[in-house]
């Protein structure tokens, strides 16, 4: 997929001290990705997919990159939009 084919549509910021900073939604072809999630972890910011709860209490990933370049070209996206 080409980089230009990604666009953050959306930031949504978080106030607060909390280790989540942002939600972002995320366009791919025409189709919007919502519930992207920018966390300030040990080793600095990072972008987790979107994800539900289950039943169980766990959580799951609602959306799999099918390869680990788009992955980074998803998560380089995101982490620009909310530097900006």
């Amino acid at each position: 997929m080409e980089e230009n084919a990604i666009q953050v549509s959306r930031i949504y910021r978080v106030d607060g001290e909390s280790k989540l900073k942002a939600f972002a939604d995320v366009t791919l072809a025409g189709i919007v990705v919502k519930g992207f999630s920018i966390v300030d972890g040990s080793k600095g910011l990072f972008v987790s997919m979107p994800r539900h709860q289950g039943k169980d209490g766990k959580w799951y990933d609602t959306v799999y990159p099918a390869t680990k370049e788009l992955k980074a070209q998803l998560c380089a996206a995101v982490l620009t939009a909310y530097k900006e």
